[in-house]
C-alpha cells in the first residue's frame, strides 16, 4: 500500500480510558490472561474523551478535550443486538411477592467490543466497553411533555453517562454523575454474564432454586478497586428481587462470585458515598446495602458484645456529619477475597487500614504482587534489547519471563556488557532526536537521563526531585570547574485540573527548567525538561532511553506502582525508596543493585508519633535552605516574587509525605548515582543483574497467582490451532470457566 508502518503508528491515537497506574494495570491483565489461554474478559465505559490532553503554557497545565474518537477506532466493533436497559432514579414498592423497584428512568448501554489477541497463541479474548445511549421513547413518553424539540435535545442527558472519565488520580470527588457511571458499568456487565451464564449448558433449568447454584464455579468477577462495588448489591438485587433466590442463598453465591483488590491507602482516595446521594439515584440499592449491613453488625455484635466502638470502625455506614457509604468495607464484607498490590501494601491493608476485618478473617486478605506485560514494555518498546537478550537465552523469556535470570551468566561477559550499553545509547539518541524535533529542546545524549514520569501528586514527591535539581544547579555555580556529571533531568505526569497543588508543582519545575536551562554557567552539564502530555505512548519512547528511574514516594504511600517494574525491564537504574514494589525489586535484584535512600514505614510512623517538623530540616540543612529560600524569594519567579508561597508554606506547615525528611538522604544517594555513571562498565553489570531480576514483574506471574489463588480456573499454554487448520472433535470441549 505504499504505507510505512512506524508513520502509521504514530497516528493512532491512544485509547486514554483511564488515569495512571489502575487503567494501565488493567490492560496488561487483558494482555496476560489472553496470552495464558484464560477465558477473561474486560468490562468498561467507553468514554467519548478520555483523560484529557495536557498543554504546557507558560508554564501552567492547560487542559485540552481529548477527542481520540474523532477519526474513528478501526479496533472496535459496535453490538448493537447485545444492548441492554440499565435504570435509575424510581422509587420502591414493597408487595406480597417482594420488592419492586418502579418508575425508573432508563438508559440503553451499547456494547463495544475490542479484540485482545494472546501472544501467538491464537487466543483472542475481548474487552466489551459500554457506551450510553438514550432510548428512542426518552422523554416522549412523558403525556406532559409537549416540545418534542426540547425532549429531543434532551437525549443528551442519558448520553452524557459515558461522555467523559473523570481525570482524578488517588483521589475521591462525590459527583453524581460519577455514580451514575460507576452503576452504569456494573448493571449492563452483570446483565451480560448472567445472560452469558444462562445460555451455557451450566444453568440448568430443572428449579428455580438450583439454576444459580453453579454460579460462582462458572463466573469470578474481580473488582478493579472500590469504583465497580456497587456490583455487589445490584447482583443481590437481581438474585433477590428478579429471581426470587432466598437472600442467605443469594448472599451465598455472590460473595463467592467477587474479589477486590485495593489500590490505595490514601484516605482521601476512598470511596464514601453520601447516603441522600444514593436514596435518589439507586433507592434499591440503597435498602440492600442497609440489610447488608445490618446483618454484618449482628454477626459482629455477636462475637463482641457491647463492642460498639468496634461495631462504629466497621460498619459500611459512616455517621456523623453526612451519612455516608464506605465503599471498601462493602467489597470487604461482599467478596471472598481482598487484595493488596505488593508485598509491604498488602501488610498495611491487613494491619492498619482494614485490621479490624483482618482480624475477623484473616484468611481472606492476600497478596498478589502486580506486573507488567513483556510483549508491550519490552518487545514492542525496545525491540533492540528485546533481541539482544533473545540472542543470549532464546525466545521464550517472552512468554516466561522468570527465564531473564539466565542473564547472570553474562553479567562479566564484555561483549554482551558493551551491546547492552550500546542499545541504550542508541534508544538515548533515539529519544534526544524526538525531543528535538517535537519540543526544539537539545539535550546532550551522553548525560544520565534522570527520569521522573507519573501522576503529579504530592504523596509521589515530584517536589522532592526539584529541590535535588535545585541543589545540583546551586554546586554548579558555587564552583563551575568542579567536575560534574552531566544531567538531563526529565519529569513529565499529569495534575489533576482541580488539584492546586499539584499544578503548582507543575509550575514550579517549569520555572527552575527556565533559568537553569538559560544559565550559561550551567551550560549542557545540567538540562531540566517537563515532558508534556505523558501517556502511554510517550512512555514507550522515554522508558527505554532511561538511565535512572524515579520511583521516590514516602514510604507507605504507593500501593505498588508499575512504572518502576517498566524501568527495570528496560534497563534502568531505580533510585527509590523502599515503598510499593521497590521493596520486592531489592529483593529481586540485591539492594545493592539499587539506590534505595530514606525512611522505611517503620521510620515514618516513629516520625509521626514524635511529629513532623520541617523547620528542624531547613535549619540544620545548609542547602535545603537556599533552594528553599531561593523558591520563596523569587529567584525562579522574578515577575512575581510569591508565586509559591502557597508551595513553601505546604513544605512547612502541612507536608503530610515529609519532603524535608528524606532530602539529605537524597542527594546523597544521587552522589553515589553520579559516582557509578562514571565507571561505564560497572554502571552496565548492574544494569545486566537488574533486568536479569525483572523476570517476577511480569503480570503473567500476577494473573497465574490470581487464577490459581482467587478465581480458581488453571491457565493453559496450549496454542489452539488457527481457525484455517482443522480442529479434533475432541478438542472442541471448551476448559476452565469464565474470569470477569
Amino acid at each position: 500500500l505504499g504505507l510505512d508502518m512506524e508513520e502509521l503508528e504514530e497516528i493512532e491515537e491512544d485509547a486514554g480510558l483511564g488515569n495512571g497506574g489502575l487503567g494501565r494495570l488493567a490492560a496488561c491483565f487483558l494482555d496476560s490472561m489472553a496470552t495464558l489461554g484464560l477465558a477473561a474478559y474486560g468490562y468498561g465505559i467507553r468514554y467519548e474523551y478520555g483523560i484529557f490532553n495536557q498543554k504546557i503554557r507558560d508554564g501552567w497545565q492547560v487542559e485540552e478535550a481529548d477527542d481520540w474518537l474523532r477519526h474513528g477506532n478501526p479496533w472496535e466493533k459496535a453490538r448493537p443486538e447485545y444492548m441492554l436497559p440499565v435504570h435509575f432514579y424510581g422509587r420502591v414498592e414493597h408487595t406480597a411477592t417482594g420488592a419492586k423497584w418502579v418508575d425508573t428512568q432508563v438508559v440503553l448501554a451499547l456494547p463495544y467490543d475490542t479484540p485482545v489477541p494472546g501472544y501467538m497463541n491464537n487466543t483472542v479474548n475481548t474487552m466489551r466497553l459500554w457506551s450510553a445511549r438514550a432510548p428512542n421513547d426518552f422523554n416522549l413518553r412523558d403525556f406532559n411533555v409537549g416540545d418534542y424539540i426540547q425532549a429531543v435535545l434532551d437525549r443528551n442527558v442519558a448520553e452524557n453517562i459515558s461522555r467523559v472519565l473523570y481525570p482524578n488520580d488517588n483521589f475521591f470527588e462525590g459527583k453524581e454523575l460519577r455514580l451514575k457511571q460507576e452503576y452504569f458499568v456494573v448493571a449492563a456487565t452483570l446483565q451480560d454474564i448472567i445472560r452469558r451464564f444462562k445460555a451455557s449448558k451450566f444453568g440448568s433449568t430443572d428449579s428455580v432454586r438450583t439454576v444459580f447454584d453453579s454460579f460462582p464455579d462458572q463466573v469470578a468477577i474481580q473488582l478493579n478497586d472500590t469504583h465497580p462495588a456497587m456490583a455487589i448489591p445490584e447482583l443481590m438485587r437481581i438474585f433477590v428481587d428478579i429471581e426470587k433466590l432466598p437472600w442467605n442463598k443469594a448472599w451465598d453465591i455472590t460473595k463467592q462470585t467477587f474479589a477486590y483488590t485495593n489500590h490505595t491507602v490514601l484516605p482521601e482516595a476512598l470511596e464514601r458515598w453520601p447516603v441522600d446521594l444514593m436514596e435518589k439515584l439507586l433507592p434499591r440499592h440503597l435498602q440492600i446495602i442497609y440489610e447488608i449491613n445490618q446483618r454484618h453488625l449482628d454477626h459482629i455484635a455477636s462475637l463482641f458484645p457491647n463492642d460498639v466502638d468496634r461495631l462504629r470502625r466497621m460498619s459500611l455506614i459512616e455517621e456523623g456529619g453526612t451519612k455516608r457509604i464506605n465503599m471498601a468495607h462493602l467489597c470487604i464484607v461482599g467478596s471472598h477475597a481482598v487484595n493488596g498490590v505488593a508485598k509491604i501494601h498488602s501488610e498495611i491493608v491487613k494491619t492498619q487500614v482494614f485490621k479490624d476485618f483482618a482480624a475477623l478473617e484473616p484468611e481472606k486478605f492476600q497478596n498478589k504482587t502486580n506486573g507488567i506485560t513483556p510483549r508491550r514494555w519490552l518487545l514492542l518498546c525496545n525491540p533492540g534489547l528485546a533481541e539482544l537478550i533473545a540472542e543470549k537465552i532464546g525466545e521464550d523469556y517472552v512468554r516466561d519471563l522468570s527465564q531473564l535470570t539466565k542473564l547472570h551468566e553474562f553479567v562479566d561477559d564484555d561483549l554482551f556488557i558493551r551491546e547492552v550499553a550500546k542499545v541504550k545509547q542508541e534508544n538515548k539518541v533515539k529519544f534526544a532526536l524526538y525531543l528535538e524535533k517535537e519540543y526544539k529542546v537539545k539535550i546532550n545524549p551522553s548525560s544520565v537521563f534522570d527520569v521522573h514520569v507519573k501522576r503529579i501528586h504530592e504523596y509521589k514527591r515530584q517536589l522532592m526531585n526539584c529541590l535535588h535539581i535545585i541543589t545540583m544547579y546551586n554546586r554548579i555555580r558555587r564552583d563551575p570547574a568542579k567536575l560534574f556529571v552531566p544531567r538531563t533531568v526529565i519529569i513529565g505526569g499529569k495534575a489533576a485540573p482541580g488539584y492546586h497543588m499539584a499544578k503548582m508543582i507543575i509550575k514550579l519545575i517549569n520555572a527552575v527548567a527556565q533559568v537553569v536551562n538559560n544559565d550559561p554557567v550551567v551550560g549542557s552539564k545540567l538540562r531540566v525538561i517537563f515532558l508534556e502530555n505523558y501517556r502511554v505512548s510517550l512512555a514507550e519512547k522515554v522508558i527505554p532511553a532511561t538511565d535512572l528511574s524515579e520511583q521516590i514516594s514516602t514510604a507507605g504511600t504507593e500501593a505498588s506502582g508499575t512504572g518502576n517494574m517498566k524501568f527495570m525491564l528496560n534497563g534502568a537504574l531505580t533510585i527509590g525508596t523502599m515503598d510499593g514494589a521497590n521493596v520486592e525489586m531489592a529483593e529481586e535484584a540485591g539492594e545493592e543493585n539499587l539506590f534505595i535512600f530514606g525512611m522505611r514505614v517503620e521510620d515514618v510512623t516513629e516520625l509521626d508519633r514524635k511529629g513532623y517538623n520541617a523547620q528542624e530540616y531547613y535549619d540544620q540543612l545548609p542547602e535545603l535552605k537556599q533552594a528553599i529560600d531561593q523558591i520563596k524569594s523569587g529567584f525562579f519567579s522574578p515577575k512575581e516574587p510569591d508565586l509559591f508561597k502557597d508551595v513553601v508554606n505546604m513544605l512547612f506547615h502541612h507536608d503530610r509525605f515529609k519532603v524535608f525528611a528524606d532530602y539529605e538522604a537524597y542527594v546523597k544517594c544521587q552522589e553515589k548515582v553520579s559516582e557509578l555513571y562514571l565507571n561505564s562498565k560497572a554502571w552496565t553489570k548492574m544494569v545486566i543483574r537488574n533486568i536479569a531480576a525483572a523476570g517476577k514483574f511480569s503480570s503473567d506471574r500476577t494473573i497465574k497467582e490470581y487464577a490459581r489463588d482467587i478465581w480458581h480456573v488453571e491457565p493453559s499454554d496450549l496454542k489452539i490451532p488457527p481457525p484455517n487448520e482443522p480442529r479434533d472433535a475432541a478438542e472442541d470441549k471448551t476448559p476452565n470457566g469464565t474470569a470477569a
